[in-house]
């Protein structure tokens, strides 16, 4: 198969299987478990498994110590963002939330011309305003009633606790590191503040059937591993620009997904506001490919993310 190819294969495979977070997430809630144990388990099967490859593979644990604070800083953020979008699914379609966190790659935008000092085009400004009448279109369904407010604003918030991730793992203290490394230590710090939060407030729930474990093992290897193998690869044979290009199949997929397994609906209206979100964020992002561009620089060099590393 041409490298190309193959590469646009796990681009969208890559994304498909992030967007299956609340296909194996909701079976979950259904069996009694809160968002903070989904989480614990998520998180803690993912830190095992992605320990396992770094053995595997030979790489090490090591980090320079001046880059610990920052791979705290980003399991924080990280896991606000894992732990606001799993909340909202119990207040609105997964399908929806989902796709409303897309709008991730415009807050990056937005946080690197303010603070950063980059140039933000005219053409960037007007997605955002799409993507703003598109969140608008989901907020006010064709059934007359609204989308919780609680659950826009839990979803809003992990967009940008995902958005300060994407900036915050570009920094000089991170981009020496692996990404298997990075990542197991951002899953080491999402399980401790899980495990803590928990023991805190003494609501642990675990699956009460044994097929459960199943799924909660899926969600850590599938939406977490798999995605992130996935995107490495693609980013390797297209580039990082068409490999997030790719990535507005994440909301598509738990849409498609909540409509099938979930029995969730969709009228109309949330269909325009998800096309608008979607062609909002994707011409973002493929303005990024020219030079000048004023897409942030996380997205655009994403490939720094993902260092090929020699065997010790």
């Amino acid at each position: 198969m041409n490298s190309k190819i193959k590469g646009y294969l796990l681009g969208a495979a890559a994304a498909a299987s992030y967007g299956l977070n609340p296909t194996f997430a909701l079976p979950l809630y259904a069996d009694g478990m809160n968002p903070d144990s989904v989480l614990l388990l998520r998180y803690g099967f993912a830190m095992v498994i992605v320990a396992f490859m770094i053995v595997m593979r030979g790489r090490s644990f090591k980090v320079p110590k001046g880059s610990i604070v920052a791979l705290i800083a980003l399991g924080v953020m990280m896991t606000m963002s894992s732990l606001t979008l799993f909340e909202s699914y119990q207040y609105m379609a997964a399908g929806i939330a989902s796709t409303i966190l897309f709008v991730y790659p415009i807050m990056v935008a937005v946080i690197m011309a303010v603070f950063f000092k980059e140039k933000l085009k005219l053409t960037t400004v007007a997605c955002i305003l799409t993507a703003a009448c598109g969140i608008m279109l989901l907020y006010n369904t064709g059934s007359g009633t609204t989308l919780s407010l609680v659950g826009t604003v839990l979803v809003i918030v992990s967009a940008l606790s995902y958005a300060l991730y994407l900036v915050g793992v570009n920094s000089r203290r991170i981009a020496g590191i692996a990404t298997l490394t990075v990542t197991f230590y951002v899953l080491c710090t999402g399980t401790a503040l899980f495990a803590g939060k928990i023991a805190v407030a003494g609501e642990l729930t675990l699956p009460t059937k044994w097929y459960m474990w199943l799924d909660a093992l899926a969600l850590a290897a599938i939406p977490t591993t798999v995605s992130l193998f996935c995107t490495t690869a693609a980013i390797q044979r297209v580039g990082s620009t068409p490999t997030a290009i790719l990535g507005a199949l994440e909301p598509l997929t738990a849409v498609i997904m909540g409509i099938l397994l979930f029995g969730e609906s969709m009228t109309g209206r949330e269909a325009a506001g998800i096309v608008l979100i979607l062609l909002a964020v994707t011409f973002v992002i493929a303005g990024g490919a020219g030079a000048g561009s004023s897409l942030p620089r996380p997205l655009t060099r994403i490939r720094h993310m993902f260092p090929k590393l020699k065997r010790r």
